[in-house]
């Protein structure tokens, strides 16, 4: 039945694109619709050459609701002569760049089915970056935006309640708790920020104040030892850049900043006595493990530095037929207990695809952090400059975070990432007509 469903969903896009070509209304309501579906992604999605006992970053070649209202979007676009062209800007170019460069893994991919998989979610991440970047281009409408994250955010955070009072393990509506607390760094500090420039003076600003305590609440019930490390660095970073505004709000900002300080405290307080628990209780084996998961991560990378072992398929090169935990087991003279997936992002991305793909995924990274840093001093006297203003201490958080986790190869955390991503590009439109008007 849940096939059927799908064909007929898919059948059914050219006509809800021809439909939302009409009225630019419709399209927000579309566009509200991607966020439900990336919030009930498991119940919404399909999984074809399905894998799920599979310890990889992708297990099937899913299809979900985001990814049929994200096309029917781009349709839309299209069918009003609106469309956009593949690569508009830089950012999306280095992702192409990154993109190509995970190709060549599939020479040395044990299971090349397997490689697809991961492969696909890229296309699929391509496609939504497309109808978010689309969609501001064509109206503008960033408040619509940030509302639809935010009810993203505040739905996430009372099922982080109900979590926490029931089972004691707060994640939300995501696969781990580490994901989760990512993804609040990334979003809260942008919430945080809004509310330092809008204050509760109208409608957005309400919003914003909302949403970042719901983001603040679930990154602290979270529990997640390196989201708590880097959360000082996120919203440190963001009233920084908040207080490079214009002078007249630098008093407001700090007038704002400090039930915040006061509310942080006691929210720390209370929550001391846990955290002190997860940072000293962590068992040892859990630090041995990541560090014969990083040896595993550079002897594959020293085998093949230039194409990897095949794009997600780190977990097949721990089996008996590859030599790369018997050479850790020698090199650290204890035996590997765990064949789970290496805990930083950047190692799993150089053994699995290659340096150069690695450079090229660190540099898509940077570009985005750079712009935000520019549009913090160039759109200070812009409505959105809390913005930029967010995403300079969140992008520096969730790659800093990335260090420790590799969460932020999981679905939600990712699509978050490039929502972001699209949204800083369409800013850096509102950049250059403001430079150019200059």
């Amino acid at each position: 039945m849940k096939y059927a469903l799908f064909w007929a969903a898919l059948a059914f896009v050219p006509v809800l694109a021809a439909v939302l070509a009409m009225n630019k209304r419709w399209t927000g309501w579309a566009f509200y619709g991607m966020l439900v579906g990336l919030y009930m992604y498991e119940s919404t999605s399909i999984s074809f050459l399905s894998h799920e006992m599979y310890r990889g970053t992708a297990k099937g070649m899913e299809v979900s609701l985001l990814h049929i209202l994200a096309l029917a979007m781009v349709l839309s676009l299209a069918f009003r002569g609106k469309a956009q062209s593949l690569f508009p800007e830089g950012g999306i170019r280095l992702y192409g760049v990154f993109f190509l460069l995970c190709i060549p893994s599939f020479w040395n991919a044990d299971s090349a089915v397997i490689s697809w998989l991961e492969l696909w979610k890229m296309m699929m991440v391509f496609l939504f970056w497309h109808a978010v970047y689309g969609y501001l281009c064509d109206t503008g409408d960033a408040e619509t935006v940030l509302k639809a994250l935010a009810l993203f955010v505040i739905a996430n955070a009372l099922k982080v309640i109900q979590q926490h009072y029931s089972f004691h393990t707060a994640q939300g509506v995501f696969p781990h708790r580490n994901g989760m607390a990512m993804a609040m760094n990334l979003l809260g500090p942008v919430f945080f920020a809004g509310y330092l420039q809008l204050g509760l003076r109208n409608w957005l600003g309400r919003w914003c104040t909302l949403a970042f305590a719901c983001a603040a609440l679930c990154g602290m019930w979270s529990y997640s030892r390196g989201a708590i490390a880097a959360l000082p660095i996120a919203y440190g970073l963001a009233a920084g850049a908040c207080l490079l505004g214009p002078n007249r709000l630098r008093g407001k900002v700090m007038w704002r900043l400090v039930p915040v300080v006061i509310a942080g405290l006691v929210g720390l307080a209370a929550i001391w006595v846990h955290m002190v628990q997860r940072f000293q209780g962590a068992p040892t084996g859990s630090k041995y493990t990541r560090v014969a998961l990083a040896y595993c991560a550079w002897e594959m990378m020293k085998d093949h530095p230039f194409a990897g072992v095949g794009l997600n398929n780190w977990s097949l090169n721990l089996e008996d037929t590859h030599p790369y935990q018997d050479i850790v087991i020698e090199k650290m003279d204890n035996e590997m207990s765990y064949t789970g997936l290496v805990e930083t992002v950047y190692l799993l991305t150089g053994a699995e695809c290659g340096i150069p793909a690695l450079l090229a995924m660190v540099a898509w990274f940077l570009w985005h952090w750079v712009a935000c840093v520019r549009m913090v001093w160039s759109l200070r006297w812009s409505q959105w400059h809390f913005i930029a203003a967010g995403l300079s201490g969140g992008l520096a958080a969730n790659y800093l975070q990335s260090t420790l986790e590799w969460v932020l190869r999981q679905r939600r955390t990712l699509f978050l990432l490039v929502f972001f991503f699209a949204l800083v590009a369409w800013m850096r439109t509102l950049r250059q007509e403001k430079e150019q008007a200059a």
